[in-house]
């Protein structure tokens, strides 16, 4: 029996968050990455076994992962890091978690649903802010109007990003807007559409950005026409659809690597002051065929906050051995619809 549970990407922004949560609880996981120096400076501070390994190597990886139950995985860019680590989870026989957001992961985390069903683990990608508090608007939105067809999620946050995730949105602007229209998505251009919501704050102008649950909601509620909106000055709208001219620019290597670089020299992520005072409001609605439609609402704690109380949640859930679920999960179906609302400074959902 599997005793132990690892954080890979310890030293991160969201990493190093959610380590000094674990602290607090009492929990004890392994501290990985690879950085070796300070992984040791960390474990000089927590007490906490550490592991120093790259994602190279599949082998090397399940070798590290032989006595571990858990991982929470929170290395990005996770278009990169999530499959060595997803393959070496299935070979190891390891449950599989990650707090990513990207499209591309969840779509691969999806097609390796039997895999990990064979060797008895739950692959769920999406246990932070990405994307469980949007994933639950969605499954109960489903659960109020089961013949929905079309479904509008969003949420309206002013709380900045860490580093990682800058790095990652810059991928996304080379790779367009996505959608899903009639079960597939598809890619469209940077704002694509634009509509004024309330998302429980005030009304705002919004725009579509290409947020995990183009993917994840529809493995969720398998309603086939999906959006995903944010609020944004016109302004900025009209920077993204100029920028968007110059899409297969911003894919370039050199580009690339340019902006991400100064993203990692200028973002720094928010504070601990901003991060208790910068809620997020979640929206979402469906309709089916003939108009019935219904709106769902609910306020939560800061998005980084929610990442660290919502992926340990499952992580203790997990390690509790209550669970029968195997295979590829999405939050709200392996915790239920409800389980946004159960996380501190979460409120319940109301509908309209």
């Amino acid at each position: 029996m599997k005793s132990k549970w690892m954080i890979y990407g310890a030293t991160g922004y969201t990493g190093k968050l959610i380590v000094e949560e674990c602290k607090r609880r009492g929990l004890t996981p392994i501290i990985a990455g690879r950085n070796e120096e300070s992984l040791k400076s960390m474990s000089v501070e927590t007490g906490f076994e550490t592991r120093c390994f790259d994602l190279s190597q599949r082998v090397v990886i399940a070798k590290n992962l032989e006595d571990v139950e858990i991982v929470l995985h929170c290395a990005g860019p996770f278009s990169a890091t999530a499959k060595p680590m997803m393959s070496a989870c299935i070979h190891s026989k390891t449950h599989y978690l990650d707090i990513t957001g990207e499209i591309s992961v969840f779509q691969h985390a999806k097609q390796l649903d039997k895999g990990a069903s064979d060797a008895g683990i739950i692959i769920c990608s999406g246990v932070g802010f990405d994307v469980i508090p949007t994933d639950c608007i969605a499954a109960s939105l489903k659960e109020k109007l089961p013949n929905a067809t079309s479904l509008w999620l969003g949420f309206s946050s002013k709380s900045g990003f860490s580093p990682g995730t800058a790095k990652t949105s810059v991928e996304g602007l080379a790779e367009g807007g996505k959608v899903r229209r009639k079960g597939r998505i598809v890619t469209v251009p940077l704002a694509y559409k634009i509509r004024t919501i309330d998302f429980g704050d005030a009304e705002q102008t919004a725009t579509t950005i290409p947020w995990g649950d183009v993917a994840t909601a529809y493995y969720s509620t398998g309603i086939g026409n999906i959006e995903v909106y944010i609020p944004m000055p016109m302004k900025k709208i009209k920077q993204m659809k100029t920028m968007d001219r110059f899409r297969s620019i911003l894919a370039w290597k050199w580009v690339q690597r340019y902006l991400k670089n100064k993203m990692g020299r200028q973002v720094r992520g928010p504070n601990e002051k901003k991060r208790q005072n910068t809620p997020s409001y979640i929206w979402g609605e469906a309709i089916n065929d003939v108009g019935d439609m219904v709106t769902a609402r609910t306020v939560t704690t800061n998005g980084y906050e929610l990442t660290v109380t919502g992926s340990l949640g499952i992580v203790e859930f997990l390690l509790s051995g209550e669970h029968s679920a195997t295979g590829y999960q999405t939050a709200s179906m392996l915790m239920g619809a409800d389980y946004v609302t159960k996380l501190p400074g979460c409120t319940e959902i109301t509908y309209s």
